[in-house]
């Protein structure tokens, strides 16, 4: 019995050489056995590879049979480089035998081929990087306890995702680094090496929390999608069970409570934007502009809005922050930034080194602009026309105010204050002059921040919007 001994559990290229050179020699599977050992190389050095054997060889095996043993061979079962083995000895005589499904060689494979690719694809949904800040800076690190070999196949999605930032996986077996230029693999480590909760975790469980539908629970789906033993990594799974423990009493709340979509109001057919633009030009003091806008019928929009939501805040604010238009609840409450856009805006700021009371807040669209949808009611991006019809009233805060800059928030914002398109990214992390004399900077809104879903991206645009904050308030600083 030949023992060939590999590189290590993830060894494939090297279990490929050998079986090559085996096969060749006309060796049977029973007269091999191949073992692994711990070959990993040092911390975070790189990955070595057995070199590929030279000339060319008579025998050759479907492309399909390279892919799944190069998936199945990162199993946990200790056979399976053997059983790749006797697959590829059979190939030789049985050039069909992949397509016997029902075969149990066959079988066998597809069930571990597959088994891992699960597996890869749990390890990209489930890690939770955290904020760590060391002596070269800040840097992610994430814990994950795999089932299978698979650190090496799965990081590279990281690396082409988070180029730009510098992260660490731990998990039992193996690690791996990205320093931002080579993805480097090194020994395993502990739970105990990871990092606790870092500062923006509670901003996701609120937006967790906050998404979860009571009236339609699905346990089931839930747990076959997250399964219960990848819990205890996740942050968002301590509020799971609290969730749905509740989700009856506040189902029957929600059926208790009016629906949020108010009753349609009948009014003017045909709105007049130009009697808007003489009562916001006739204004004098802000409280004055919005009782004139409480009246507007400028646009189609007032009719099925609760109410017209204008901007509040100081007269005399250094920064004055335009969004798109007010949401759901901000139609309800008749203020701007009340929902959890405005939490994340609120905490920004004062990451910013400003209190949101100093500021004025405002939407280039006073109402509400959604799409029924049963008793709920979808944002729907406001038109053109629709922004140029709140215009007067947004041109009337910006005299009124006199802000030594304007942050606008996101594309429509923008176009509302510069009469045209933008892209935000393009435009975004500078200032620039405006018409009128005023001074603009161009941001994301922060609804940007809910919609994305990894906890690292998450939190490295949240610091990209403080940073275009932080240069709002240097600016005002600047020229009061």
């Amino acid at each position: 019995m030949r023992s060939i001994l590999l590189g290590g559990e993830a060894d494939f290229t090297g279990w490929r050489d050998h079986a090559r050179s085996l096969i060749l020699a006309d060796v049977p599977p029973e007269d091999v056995s191949f073992v692994t050992q711990d070959g990993a190389p040092g911390l975070f050095e790189e990955a070595s590879h057995h070199a590929q054997p030279q000339g060319e060889t008579e025998f050759r095996v479907p492309r399909r049979f390279v892919e799944l043993a190069e998936q199945a061979a990162l199993h946990r079962d200790a056979d399976r480089f053997d059983l790749l083995y006797r697959i590829l000895w059979r190939l030789r005589r049985e050039p069909e035998l992949l397509e016997l499904a029902s075969d149990p060689d066959i079988a066998r494979l597809h069930a571990m081929a597959k088994a891992v690719g699960r597996d890869i694809h749990k390890m990209h949904a489930f890690v939770r990087f955290r904020a760590v800040v060391t002596a070269e800076g800040e840097q992610f690190v994430a814990w994950y306890e795999p089932d299978h070999h698979i650190v090496e196949a799965a990081t590279p999605f990281f690396a082409r995702r988070f180029t730009n930032l510098v992260w660490t996986i731990l998990t039992p077996e193996r690690s791996a680094h990205w320093n931002g230029a080579e993805l480097l693999f090194g020994p395993g480590a502990t739970r105990a090496e990871a990092p606790k909760e870092d500062e923006l975790e509670a901003l996701w469980l609120s937006y967790y929390a906050s998404i979860f539908n009571p009236a339609r629970p699905k346990p089931q789906a839930m747990r076959a999608e997250m399964p219960t033993r990848f819990w205890h990594n996740l942050p968002e799974a301590r509020l799971i069970a609290p969730l749905l423990a509740g989700a009856e009493e506040r189902t029957q709340e929600m059926i208790a409570r009016a629906p949020t979509k108010p009753a349609v109001r009948r009014g003017a057919k045909h709105p007049d934007p130009a009697a808007a633009e003489q009562r916001a030009e006739a204004a004098d003091d802000l409280l004055q502009l919005k009782r004139e806008a409480l009246e507007c019928r400028a646009c189609p929009l007032w009719a099925p809005a609760t109410q017209t939501v204008f901007g509040e805040g100081p007269k005399n604010a250094p920064i004055l922050l335009i969004g798109e238009q007010p949401g759901d609840q901000e139609d309800l409450a008749g203020r701007p930034f009340v929902g959890p856009a405005g939490k994340i805006l609120d905490r920004a700021l004062a990451d910013a080194g400003l209190d949101r009371a100093r500021a004025y807040v405002t939407n280039a669209v006073k109402h509400f602009k959604f799409e029924p949808r049963g008793k709920r009611r979808l944002h729907k991006k406001p038109s053109v026309g629709e922004i140029r019809a709140c215009a007067p009233w947004l041109e009337g805060e910006l005299t009124l105010v006199a802000p030594k800059i304007v942050v606008m928030l996101g594309a429509s914002a923008a176009q509302a204050m510069l009469g045209r398109s933008a892209s935000v990214m393009k435009q975004r992390g500078r200032v620039f002059d405006l018409p009128g004399g005023r001074h603009g900077l161009v941001t994301v809104h922060p609804s940007y921040l809910l919609r994305l879903q990894g906890d690292d991206e998450r939190h490295e645009a949240y610091q990209d919007f403080v940073k275009d904050l932080k240069l709002a308030v240097r600016f005002q600083a600047k020229q009061a």
